[in-house]
């Protein structure tokens, strides 16, 4: 695969290995030493450290809200004409990203790290004697973390190597990369696996893969198919679940894991190294901790760089009248005396500076009832899907859809995945997949173009001409991993 996932295995292998004789001379052609998983403990830490990835994965400056939100016309940046060192989101906005950009780079680079957690704990473990019920939880809990993995890489990458036993020598780091129908092929196969071998959310602890969460997500790769019959099948599984009866409760950490949450990634405020901060990462600057403790109510600090994440005036429009998400998700604030729009859905009370205790949602039941909706609609099957859109739009507020035929409520569930799910992580991926993302992408960077301003471009500033000229759906593949690749 590539020589920096070799040296990740190199470091977990060595954690878990034997350290009997410190001076033993390493293998100049093995990659790793033996991995001893011994006991069900040690397996359990193994699945843990997978999951801990996924809040890499997830938060920090080269988080996946900059290609599943900052890629669309969801969420921008507040230009900063005194701070041009950390842009590389800015360039996947206005789509002059190459294959050096450092945001691709840690979704591909992260992703291979949980995949090789998963490989090295699922090679030994049917031959370690420990209880079979935990042994078959914590192998779902792999498969479903390896579907999620390559799913998330095939969405953005399209093809790319797929490792399925850890890598142990310089021969196995490099594989070819693999069709995308291959790719999908061993993403079912997990999520299946996951379905047969994970307990019901009711029988898991909080917070790990569940059933219903690999059903959620098969669900999700059948629709990425456009397998509508099938996904049909495998999202009226999922049940157990239900709609918080205010949507902003769906996002309250006191809530963390409820009804409504199918999977969410793990973050916990405190001094122990878990929590999240996604609220001070989409924060507009320049601002000063004045402004920022206007919404905090906390002492804080001014933060000096580029915004990232904003609400853009688009998705601001997009609510209709009476909508209750929108002032769930989108709040205003002052920075540098500028009034701007922020993310409010993951804005809640906590007590240091940076350091709160906000899940992100990765699948809630509400898209699960969407999806139904977009299978159904697809099946011509759209009187049955109306109900499953309309519970979406009640439980906020709104009315029934008044749209009637297959075409006119297809738009109708993208407009509402829309705003029922902004600002996590969805709305690029809808865009590539509904076929719509050159056409909304080109008229927006138009918009951007005409009128910097009112996306918070400072007067005399722009995008660069060629932004929005080339409108990509799939990322390039790391230069630095293609450099180590003699397939790529």
């Amino acid at each position: 695969m590539k020589i920096r996932l070799s040296l990740y295995t190199i470091l977990f292998a060595s954690l878990l290995g034997s350290c009997d004789n410190f001076l033993d001379i390493p293998s100049e052609t093995s990659l790793s030493s033996e991995v001893y998983y011994k006991s069900q403990s040690d397996f359990e830490q193994g699945i843990n450290g997978a999951y801990a990835l996924l809040r890499d994965l997830y938060s920090g400056s080269n988080g996946a809200w900059a290609m599943g939100e900052l890629r669309s016309d969801n969420t921008t940046y507040v230009y900063n004409p005194t701070d041009r060192g950390t842009i590389s989101a800015e360039f996947v906005k206005d789509f002059l990203d190459d294959a050096n950009n450092s945001v691709p780079y840690h979704k591909y680079v992260t992703n291979y790290s949980i995949i090789s957690n998963v490989n090295y704990l699922l090679e030994p473990i049917d031959g370690v004697d420990f209880d079979e019920s935990v042994k078959n939880n914590i192998k779902g809990q792999a498969y479903f973390l390896r579907a999620l993995a390559y799913f998330d890489l095939v969405q953005y990458f399209g093809s790319v190597p797929l490792h399925l036993t850890p890598v142990k020598t310089m021969e196995e780091t490099a594989l070819p990369l693999s069709e995308v129908d291959a790719v999908y092929e061993q993403i079912i196969k997990d999520a299946k696996l996951a379905i047969e071998l994970l307990p019901e959310k009711s029988k898991q602890e909080l917070g790990r893969a569940t059933s219903g969460a690999a059903r959620t997500l098969l669900g999700n790769v059948y629709i990425a198919r456009k397998n509508w019959n099938e996904a049909e099948k495998v999202l009226k599984e999922v049940t157990g679940y239900d709609l918080w009866d205010n949507y902003a409760d769906a996002f309250e950490p006191a809530n963390k894991n409820g009804i409504e949450s199918i999977f969410e990634v793990q973050f916990k405020e405190g001094n122990e190294g878990y929590a999240s901060n996604f609220f001070y990462v989409f924060l507009p600057q320049p601002i000063t901790a004045e402004e920022v403790s206007a919404i905090t109510g906390i002492k804080e600090n001014s933060y000096i760089v580029e915004g990232y994440n904003i609400p853009t005036p688009d998705i601001i429009a997009a609510y209709e009248q009476g909508d209750e998400r929108k002032d769930a998700s989108i709040g205003w604030l002052t920075a540098s005396g500028n009034p701007y729009p922020y993310i409010k859905k993951y804005c809640h009370a906590h007590a240091l500076t940076n350091n709160t205790n906000d899940n992100w949602p990765v699948y809630r039941y509400s898209e699960v009832l969407l999806f139904l909706a977009e299978a159904l609609n697809e099946q011509d099957k759209t009187d049955e899907a109306l109900p499953y859109l309309n519970k979406v739009r009640n439980r906020v507020g709104l009315d029934d859809s008044q749209a009637t035929g297959k075409e006119a409520v297809r738009k109708a569930i993208l407009q509402e995945r829309r705003v029922e799910l902004a600002f996590e992580n969805k709305r690029w991926l809808d865009l590539t997949r509904s076929g719509e993302v050159e056409t909304v992408m080109k008229a927006y960077g138009e918009r951007v173009k005409s009128n910097p301003s009112a996306y918070y471009f400072p007067a005399g500033y722009s995008v660069a001409p060629n932004s929005y000229t080339d409108i990509r759906i799939l990322f390039p593949l790391p230069a630095s991993e293609a450099a180590l690749s003699p397939y790529f």
